[in-house]
């Protein structure tokens, strides 16, 4: 396998809907002494220590998606910012837009209805109030949904220093809702195994070959292995770097004329997460290409 050593870019990775949003590559080295990103204790609890950035201050945190599988509890996910301004606003934001991609597919509940956006956060005290639009009055009111709504708002919110107490209020309704802090035990699975999430080739506009090949990951690893091949099992050749908050394997290919949108592309991967959950597998994608 390639020496794996580090690529520095530039990229906002929030929505892992694998669109590396304002990407800007610099390819210098690293510096001397790069910055630990800022971490939540819910982060560190869950996925270890943040990694490291040599762009600006990042600031990583949770965000706790309702289960599929298990009705009520909520699943813990890594994400990042740079905006430390909007901290709070930015993790509302990904909660009610979910994750529905790659191999999360159908694990998690849709409980915010379509059309459903966050019209403000409110402080005060410690209290946070999220005032959602008329849309969220359409909730699904199970016991079940009702649970995982209030745990994942308020374990979102609640992460961040300073907040006590979560409330939650409609649009054109009275009064509001308070979301209930559960005990860990209760409300919260633990991650998994790290995922490949998809593969995805990234091309500077207006160019006719592809930079760069990324593997995407559902958190930071360490990349073990990576293996790209085409059908017939050839091996694409090339470095293979990681990417920015280690949650991708960068592979800069020889032969970047080689790959084209909806191509089938083979990877072979071993990855170990910060907290020493390990990964392995062999996959078929269908190759992305997207301009940035």
């Amino acid at each position: 396998m390639s020496k794996i050593t580090r690529l520095i870019f530039f990229s906002l990775f929030l929505a892992l809907t694998f669109q590396l949003a304002a990407c800007k590559k610099k390819e210098t080295p690293p510096s001397s002494q790069p910055a630990r990103v800022s971490a939540t204790k819910a982060y560190e609890h869950f996925f270890g220590p943040a990694p490291t950035t040599d762009k600006g201050t990042c600031y990583a945190f949770v965000i706790y998606f309702p289960s599929a599988k298990e009705k009520g509890k909520v699943v813990p996910f890594p994400f990042f910012t740079f905006d430390e301004a909007s901290l709070k606003k930015v993790a509302v934001e990904r909660l009610i837009g979910g994750m529905d991609t790659g191999s999360y597919k159908g694990e998690f509940l849709s409980i915010f209805p379509s059309g459903t956006h966050l019209l403000a956060l409110e402080e005060a005290g410690g209290m946070v109030t999220a005032r959602f639009s008329k849309e969220m009055g359409n909730a699904p009111s199970d016991a079940p949904s009702a649970k995982a709504l209030s745990s994942a708002l308020a374990l979102t919110l609640g992460q961040f220093v300073g907040v006590k107490e979560v409330r939650m209020q409609i649009e054109g309704q009275k009064g509001d809702t308070v979301c209930l802090v559960l005990p860990e035990s209760e409300a919260v699975m633990q991650p998994g195994s790290p995922r490949l999430l998809s593969v995805t080739a990234m091309k500077e506009k207006g160019e006719k070959d592809v930079a760069e090949v990324d593997a995407f990951f559902d958190r930071p690893v360490d990349i073990k292995e990576l293996v790209l091949t085409d059908k017939a099992g050839k091996t694409f050749e090339g470095d293979v770097y990681h990417s920015v908050f280690d949650m991708a394997a960068v592979l800069k290919p020889k032969d970047a004329a080689q790959f084209k949108a909806g191509m089938p592309v083979k990877v072979r991967w071993k990855a170990m997460d910060k907290v020493g959950r390990t990964s392995q597998g062999e996959e078929e994608f269908s190759l992305e290409v997207k301009e940035h």
